[in-house]
């Protein structure tokens, strides 16, 4: 037993460690730091001095509107964007797994290879393609009829969850298909041979077989979501669209502390949008645990009340 206990802190020394320096220092850095404020003495003309404000970060960003309309835009965004993922990501490894699919392996690869691409370079490639000036793409819908301004109001939420879905879908669909790779396929067998149909097979079995897969792809991407930046930050640079400075609330931090040098009301928006994430991702987990908790006790009741019945025709008999 003792031989266990050290392998097994041997073996998380190093993971508690890198976590600890990594994630739970630099958390209690920030918070730390969005209880202070730096203040000019005199007339503006005397040095700084760091000055203990207690929550008075906290609460000029929840009464600042530009903050607030920041988690509308993330709300927007998730509304949209979680859905078509979710959906493209696990129609594409449906598709891939089909009997009918052929090259798996090249379409599995050119679906993959613009997550390869990183995030910077690919917001730049989507804004030379929704320049009208330059876009190919933009000039074809212009000569066909249809006019859509890509950084307009109305434009630019859905620009950047194209981008945003670009890069991701891809990454999605391989987990979706190695789920679904590691069904069974003596139970799809089964269903073939009872007559079930290829769609019935897809959304009756397949589907619910990899709901963990589902519910993970579907926690990591409102995490994701809720840290959305570099898209709308390439957006804003130069393009004259419709994003502002602070359109989204990873946006307003960063304005605060590198535009306006407010390090502690940075810190103070890091730390509620975080407080945001656990928030939602212990949601989700609840629900998708309670989901899970209700299928598996509806799974043993049959089997719980044939054991019953079979108990009582023993009685009965004896």
């Amino acid at each position: 037993m003792k031989a266990r206990t050290r392998a097994a802190t041997l073996l998380l020394t190093p993971f508690f460690v890198l976590f600890t320096a990594v994630m739970v220092v630099p958390i209690g850095y920030a918070v730390w730091l969005s209880l202070f404020t730096e203040k000019q003495s005199g007339l503006g003309f005397g040095g700084t001095e760091t000055v203990f404000t207690g929550l008075d970060n906290y609460t000029a960003a929840l009464g600042d509107r530009a903050f607030l309309e920041g988690f509308g835009v993330l709300l927007g965004y998730c509304l949209l964007y979680i859905p078509l993922l979710l959906a493209g990501a696990l129609g594409l490894a449906l598709l891939l797994d089909s009997a009918l699919a052929r090259a798996r392996r090249f379409f599995q690869l050119a679906l993959f290879l613009p997550h390869a691409v990183p995030g910077i370079i690919a917001a730049l490639i989507w804004v030379y393609l929704y320049t009208p000036q330059l876009s190919p793409v933009v000039q074809a819908m212009d000569a066909g009829g249809v006019g859509f301004d890509f950084f307009s109001p109305e434009g630019t939420l859905p620009s950047v969850v194209n981008i945003a879905l670009w890069e991701w879908l891809g990454y999605n669909m391989v987990i979706f298909y190695a789920a679904l790779q590691a069904i069974d396929r003596s139970v799809l067998e089964a269903a073939t041979v009872d007559g079930a149909s290829a769609w019935r097979i897809a959304f009756a079995i397949k589907v619910p077989l990899i709901k963990a897969s589902l519910a993970m792809v579907g926690l990591f991407t409102i995490i994701g979501s809720l840290q959305l930046f570099t898209e709308p930050l390439i957006l804003n640079k130069g393009t004259g669209s419709a994003v502002t400075s602070t359109w989204t609330p990873n946006m307003y931090a960063y304005t605060a502390a590198f535009d306006r040098n407010d390090y502690g009301l940075a810190a103070a928006a890091s730390v509620l949008l975080a407080l945001t994430a656990a928030l939602l991702s212990f949601a989700v987990t609840r629900l998708t645990g309670r989901r899970k908790a209700g299928a598996t006790s509806a799974a043993h009741e049959p089997a719980t009340a044939g054991t019953a019945g079979t108990a009582a025709r023993k009685e009965q008999t004896a």
